[in-house]
């Protein structure tokens, strides 16, 4: 893992659940996409893809106005099937790159730069050269994928990301960052209420 991560930003989804692009929901007067994408820049990736599909024009927008240099918006046209167009449309974009990728979504709003940076860190030192964020006894994203197993990106189908090939590797091969905060993520109204409580969405949106 000597060559450069890239970074890929999952945005695509069309959030059904809660009703709502969840996207542009706010932390800190800051969009969840924009925040994320952010943060993603700040690990210094060398090239960061954000996946766009549903309310493109509204989260392509939120993206165009964080201040970092070489974002790629990609327009995910299978979108509405589910999570694994996204990354069969960043593994096309990135078929130079022949380093770790970091993924994330964009519905954690816990999220800092230390998570990223500790998974980065941990891919670096794991026998796999992969890293993932524990949910409960299930590794998933944000995660950091070696080049060999972002390359079987091809066998995932429907809304199925890496999460159960990342599960497949043995012991300590695979860095697990225990985060609990991770684990709330944004899925429905009840899933924005509990936010709102913990402090991590700003009040007062429509």
């Amino acid at each position: 893992m000597s060559a450069g991560h890239a970074a890929i930003v999952l945005a695509a989804g069309g959030s059904t659940r809660l009703g709502r692009p969840k996207q542009l929901l706010r932390r800190d007067g800051e969009s969840l996409v924009a925040r994320t994408v952010r943060l993603a820049a700040e690990t210094r990736p060398l090239c960061l893809l954000v996946l766009l599909g549903g309310h493109h024009a509204a989260v392509a927008a939120e993206c165009a106005a964080v201040r970092a240099a070489g974002v790629e918006r990609v327009h995910v046209a299978a979108w509405q099937t589910g999570l694994s167009a996204s990354l069969r449309a960043a593994a096309q974009a990135l078929q130079a790159h022949r380093g770790a990728v970091l993924v994330t979504g964009v519905d954690q709003p816990a999220l800092n730069a230390l998570h990223l940076q500790a998974l980065l860190d941990g891919a670096r030192g794991a026998r796999s050269g992969c890293s993932a964020v524990m949910h409960g006894e299930r590794p998933g994203a944000p995660a950091v994928l070696s080049p060999a197993l972002f390359a079987r990106v091809d066998t995932l189908e429907g809304d199925r990301g890496f999460g159960a090939l990342l599960a497949a590797i043995p012991g300590d091969d695979l860095f697990r960052l225990q985060a609990p905060s991770l684990m709330q993520d944004i899925d429905t109204p009840e899933d924005v209420q509990h936010a709102l409580a913990a402090g991590l969405l700003d009040p007062g949106m429509p």
